[in-house]
């Protein structure tokens, strides 16, 4: 085979294998987060007719995160044993089911058990895609691919606002608010999607029959090699890959990164709704969007800009200083379309920062310590998506300002970029290594 058939057949494999992958996980990704996420419209109406104070709201979007820690390496390590297609599918049909039993609450205490449930049913989902993209795609592709993929969660929200207002707006009947039959209608799709799955997804590229066999040798063939040739790449065993240092250290910024990222994203509904009065629930959804828009853009062309150059630290750094310093500014500026546009800079460095981030534990373990390993790196960290709105919440009953919250989220944020830049990379044992050690 000459350079140029090589060439071909690497652009007509990674390009089929891109748009079979991708796409669908992507939209699987907008599923979860909305199930995950629409409670903050929900409150628009629902805090109301529950007695919730901002405070109580603030811990039942936070307990979801609860669950989610406790269940996170257990379902992944079941993902290693019953594979992707099977295990992704139990995850989607039961969060489906749980998403669809929250608009039947009638009290906090419902509410609070069931958004914890449904932490333990999604807990496993975002890293083991995270891993299965790892089956698909070399290194050098990966930051681009995440960012597709976690690009779902900004898109979640372009979507979910409008629908999920409009449905609050405009549905009823059977005795149920709009809020419930929100939560309802936007649960159905898990379950349904999860059904699906099991016959849609393919675990390996050895078990694809979609690619030709050409195809699928030369992408087996390319992975193996990439494999084999990386340096000072570990595996471990169990409790060995939790508590690597670097993992721990890992955690330790994406649970201080988690902390403003969802703490934003909870109470956003309820911040553009206070800077101005005038709007309707469906004209909240609408401004949402455009922060999400923004956000979503910046968020692919850093990645891609990473994948072209190879680093990875300070593409995993300067975002977190740029949404810190905007979030800050956010508390102080007065006028909605100040605030919008500090929101919109705040939030496109939130996004910006995933895709190198999760490129970083691949650089030092195997595929499998890195499944397990990068399930505890979620774990810890989103007990910050526990920690966010719930001090959103303490300190707006404090101060009367949900906006007075956004800058003791700013300093997290800034603290975390100080922990991903100034950390030295080194290859011993017990050094910490994020980003583009190895680049």
């Amino acid at each position: 085979m000459t350079a140029a058939d090589d060439a071909a057949l690497e652009r007509s494999t990674t390009r089929k294998v891109f748009w079979r992958i991708i796409p669908y996980t992507f939209a699987l990704y907008v599923i979860s987060y909305l199930d995950r996420a629409n409670l903050g419209y929900a409150a628009l109406q629902m805090n109301k007719e529950l007695a919730l104070t901002s405070e109580a709201f603030g811990f039942a979007a936070g307990i979801f995160f609860i669950g989610y820690f406790l269940f996170e390496v257990p379902s992944n390590v079941a993902l290693n044993k019953f594979g992707a297609r099977a295990w992704i599918s139990r995850i989607l049909i039961t969060w489906g089911i749980i998403a669809t039993l929250t608009a039947f609450v009638q009290n906090a205490t419902q509410l609070y058990i069931l958004r914890f449930l449904l932490g333990v049913a999604e807990a496993g989902f975002f890293p083991g895609i995270i891993i299965y993209l790892t089956f698909w795609f070399r290194a050098k592709e990966q930051a681009t691919t995440v960012a597709f993929f976690t690009a779902a969660i900004p898109v979640s929200y372009l979507i979910g606002a409008p629908l999920s207002t409009w449905i609050m707006d405009h549905v009823s009947g059977f005795g149920l608010s709009g809020w419930r039959w929100m939560l309802l209608i936007e649960g159905l799709p898990a379950v349904i999607a999860g059904i699906a799955n099991y016959f849609v997804m393919t675990d390996r590229p050895e078990q694809a029959r979609w690619l030709s066999a050409q195809q699928r040798d030369w992408l087996v063939g390319e992975l193996r090699k990439e494999q084999a040739t990386k340096r000072d790449v570990k595996h471990l065993g169990l409790w060995a890959a939790i508590t690597n240092p670097k993992v721990l250290f890992l955690s330790a910024i994406y649970f201080v990164y988690q902390v403003g990222n969802l703490g934003i994203g909870m109470w956003m509904p309820q911040i553009i709704k206070s800077m101005s009065t005038d709007l309707t629930h469906f004209q909240v959804g609408l401004v949402a969007t455009i922060p999400y828009a923004f956000a979503t853009l910046v968020m692919v062309l850093w990645s891609k800009n990473s994948d072209r150059t190879g680093e990875r630290q300070k593409h995993t750094a300067l975002p977190l200083l740029a949404g810190a310093v905007a979030l800050g500014c956010t508390g102080l500026v007065a006028g909605p379309v100040a605030g919008l546009a500090l929101i919109s800079v705040a939030l496109a460095g939130i996004y910006a920062f995933k895709s190198p981030f999760w490129s970083l534990p691949g650089l030092f373990l195997t595929r499998s310590t890195a499944a397990v390993s990068i399930a505890a790196i979620n774990s810890i960290g989103n007990l910050g998506g526990f920690v966010g709105p719930y001090a959103i919440g303490a300190i707006k009953d404090w101060t009367g300002s949900a906006l007075g919250g956004l800058i003791f989220l700013s300093g997290l944020l800034f603290v975390s970029f100080l922990m991903t830049w100034f950390v030295r990379m080194t290859n011993g044992p017990a050094a910490v290594t994020p980003a583009g050690a190895h680049a």
